[in-house]
């Protein structure tokens, strides 16, 4: 009778060991397919950061998806458009989120249906590198955006998106951009004020090193760990000041 209980303990041993080793590989091989498949980042918060939606109607219309799906950017998407993560890129994300909701309030935006003007020319502070995270999200673009269908353009974006270079915005601002709705005229101004969010002490000497080539391992490290965490501060937890959002009048 022993016997019989050892060889049935001795099997279900087996079983479980040979189970739990299976289960190991399969988790193994998915890493490694997420690793294969996937952008692996340094900081969670890219991809935690609230995502903007948006509808599509040019999307749905070439069969790009369904009428009832939307685009979900993430921050994690202008960090890919950029090449980088820094300020500007932050900045431009929030501002666009923080407009978008002051346009639509409870609905999904529509991509398409926003115009979208900058103080200041497009060589102005960071205008340039602004603007194509605010094109990619949007869809507003200048001349180099999609014309549209036919002679009346439609669903183009094509010079929705505009610099004027004889009026800039309060100098100690890094960016100041209206957003409007095409359809219903509404316009909000997003102006955009990074010196309200401090950089720890310590930037200013790991900094020139960095950009140098001269930083330890651990110096360039720690440099892109404290830049981060002014990124993340932006976009999560901006002191009060950071971004101003008002309702454009004409």
């Amino acid at each position: 009778m022993k016997n019989g209980f050892y060889k049935a303990w001795s099997l279900k041993w087996h079983f479980g060991f040979t189970l739990l080793v299976f289960i190991a590989y399969c988790i193994g091989v998915q890493k490694h397919l997420c690793a294969e498949g996937q952008t692996n980042y340094s900081k969670d918060f890219f991809d935690t950061a609230e995502p903007i939606k948006m509808k599509d109607p040019l999307a749905v219309v070439l069969g790009a998806m369904d009428k009832e799906d939307v685009f979900a950017f993430t921050y994690a998407d202008a960090v890919k458009l950029a090449g980088h993560s820094c300020p500007a890129v932050a900045g431009a994300y929030k501002s666009t989120q923080l407009a978008l909701k002051a346009l639509y309030a409870d609905e999904v935006p529509v991509r398409g249906n926003i115009k979208v003007f900058f103080k200041g020319g497009i060589d102005y502070k960071v205008n340039g590198p602004i603007s194509q995270v605010v094109t990619f999200i949007t869809g507003a673009a200048s001349e180099s955006g999609f014309k549209g269908f036919g002679a009346a353009g439609k669903y183009g974006r094509y010079n929705l998106m505009s610099f004027d270079k004889e009026h800039t915005p309060d100098p100690k601002a890094t960016c100041s951009m209206t957003f409007q709705r095409i359809d219903s005229g509404k316009k909000v101004e997003v102006t955009y004020y990074v010196e309200s969010v401090p950089s720890n002490e310590r930037m200013d000497k790991l900094m020139p090193l960095a950009i140098s080539g001269k930083a330890s391992a651990d110096e360039l490290k720690e440099f892109g760990n404290l830049w981060q965490e002014r990124v993340k501060t932006i976009l999560l937890s901006p002191p009060e000041g950071t971004f101003i959002v008002k309702e454009a009048k004409e």
